[in-house]
């Protein structure tokens, strides 16, 4: 059974940094890409980063390009955030794509996990 599960979300400060893990078992993650994506009350799940299984292509929003990094290590995958903003802010999800092609968009992942708070404030 494919699971993922977020860890790493906090209450952080302007410009201050975190690191999302998340876990994944119950598939081989050299055949499947997997995105980190966002919920902010209100407001739709958007894409945030996606690395590919296969070949480690990533691919960014364009509000985080110069901020956040994406990364893998075994069956593990990472966001490093940096300089983090207030709109920022958001629940963070990972989810996992059959396939080893990078997407942000929702309709391609399945399943997720349940998500990490992040809270940007001073």
């Amino acid at each position: 059974q494919l699971q993922l599960m977020e860890s790493g979300g906090g209450l952080v400060q302007p410009g201050g940094s975190l690191r999302l893990s998340c876990e994944t078992s119950g598939f081989d993650l050299d055949y499947y890409a997997i995105g980190w994506f966002r919920q902010a009350p209100g407001k739709e799940r958007e894409g945030v980063s996606c690395i590919s299984g296969t070949d480690g292509t990533t691919y960014y929003r364009d509000s985080v390009k110069d901020r956040f990094i994406i990364s893998r290590e075994k069956r593990t995958v990472y966001l490093q955030m940096n300089n983090l903003m207030p709109e920022d802010t958001a629940r963070y999800y990972c989810g996992a794509r059959s396939g080893s092609g990078v997407s942000l968009s929702v309709v391609d992942f399945d399943p997720w996990g349940r998500g990490t708070q992040v809270t940007v404030s001073s």
